[in-house]
């Protein structure tokens, strides 16, 4: 099946006289069971176990859990609570004191402060580096380096990292490669199939479209996968609900058309900002003018509806906007039906978040200046988007 169709079909239950179209929410938390049937240990959870209790396996989760990894293309996945519990998971998973983690410079904060704070206070050694350079990810890589971790495109600046490329250094080092891919979405970009060993997603974001679930997933290879769900789910608990994992399949189902439209929005708001006097520059991938715009054409089939601009004086800027933008929502997250806009000041990133200096700090600042305006574009009818930032720009 195509993307489109796997959204709504992939691993649907049997089609049975009298059976729901919509699967059902099965929100208990045990099921039945006997003496012979599983064992009490998670220790000792097989694939085929039946289900029994749902930190361990829900009905729900697993459907969602086996779309997810038909549409990137994997051979399972992975539910947790959040997209901060999946990357967390794997990483606490993946790395023990005295290995190495190589990482993103530039990704979800969040994850930059849980592997420069948390994974270091552990023994876990962590280098940051720009994965849109591969000389550098070459050149950082060590005997023990154990994962690569990159965002692509990143948060919040929207820069691109080649990750067929990232795959074979990972590879030629011994270590594994993991992508956070919650910006471009599978229907954008599946990087199992260009060499990575691991896809992380914030199911919050475009997966969910609606703005109403916390969700996060790991998609990857059955086996690690199974490891990882008895360490990163059962033994840390960060098991995702029944109903989140419900709402965000019903917002799977649409995802392929509303990339299409948050793509087609992004294109016609990116190419207003990118004309406009006040503005100094404008990053999406789908724009010529994106530095890794090439890259973006060979690796993404969709460019997705995050757009970021540059501005002189910033901070009075997002002011302005913030107080003025009546179409548009001056608010954190992303991938919702609603249009977002939020400033995100050099700063404070790159003193509470990324840890930046020297030449890596002013290699941040010259990408996007003293702060990054940061677009999710929505689904609204792109000339109100483009109005209503006209006149909040005036």
């Amino acid at each position: 099946m195509r993307p489109a169709t796997q959204a709504i079909h992939a691993a649907a239950p049997a089609r049975e006289i009298g059976a729901p179209v919509t699967p059902p929410l099965v929100a208990a938390t045990s099921f039945h069971t006997g003496p012979d049937a599983i064992g009490f240990s998670a220790n000792d959870l097989g694939a085929a176990a039946p289900m029994f209790y749902t930190r361990w396996g829900n009905p729900t989760v697993a459907l969602l859990e086996q779309r997810l990894a038909a549409l990137e293309g994997g051979e399972a996945a992975l539910a947790f609570a959040s997209g901060m519990a999946a990357a967390a998971g794997l990483l606490l998973h993946r790395l023990a004191p005295g290995s190495h983690l190589l990482l993103s410079d530039v990704c979800y904060a969040g994850v930059a402060e849980f592997a420069q704070e948390t994974l270091a206070r552990y023994g876990v050694a962590v280098t940051t580096v720009d994965m849109s350079d591969p000389a550098a990810v070459a050149a950082a890589m060590r005997p023990e380096t154990r994962l690569l971790h990159v965002e692509t495109p990143a948060n919040p600046i929207l820069k691109l990292a080649d990750i067929a490329t990232l795959a074979d250094i990972a590879h030629a080092g011994g270590a594994e490669l993991s992508v956070d891919s919650t910006m471009a979405t599978p229907i954008a970009t599946q990087p199992l199939a260009l060499g990575a060993d691991w896809v992380v997603h914030s199911l919050t974001k475009y997966a969910c479209g609606h703005g109403d679930a916390l969700g996060g997933a790991v998609i990857g290879r059955a086996t690690g996968i199974e490891a990882l769900r008895k360490e990163a789910v059962i033994h840390l608990g960060g098991a995702i609900s029944p109903f989140a994992a419900w709402l965000i399949l019903r917002g799977l189902e649409t995802l392929p058309a509303r990339m299409a439209l948050h793509e087609a929005n992004a294109r016609v708001v990116a190419g207003y900002l990118e004309g406009h006097p006040r503005i100094r520059r404008v990053y999406w991938p789908g724009l010529a003018s994106h530095p890794h715009h090439a890259l973006a054409r060979r690796q993404m089939r969709n460019f997705s509806g995050m757009v970021g601009f540059v501005a002189e004086d910033d901070r009075n800027l997002a002011r302005q906007l913030a107080a003025r933008l009546k179409v548009w929502t001056y608010a954190v997250s992303l991938g919702k039906a609603q249009s977002l806009l939020f400033h995100i000041p050099t700063e404070d990133v790159l003193r509470a978040s990324f840890k930046l200096e020297g030449e890596a700090a002013q290699a941040y600042r010259d990408w996007t200046g003293e702060g990054t305006f940061r677009l999710s574009v929505g689904l609204e009818d792109p000339q109100d988007l483009v109005e209503d930032l006209a006149q909040a720009l005036a």
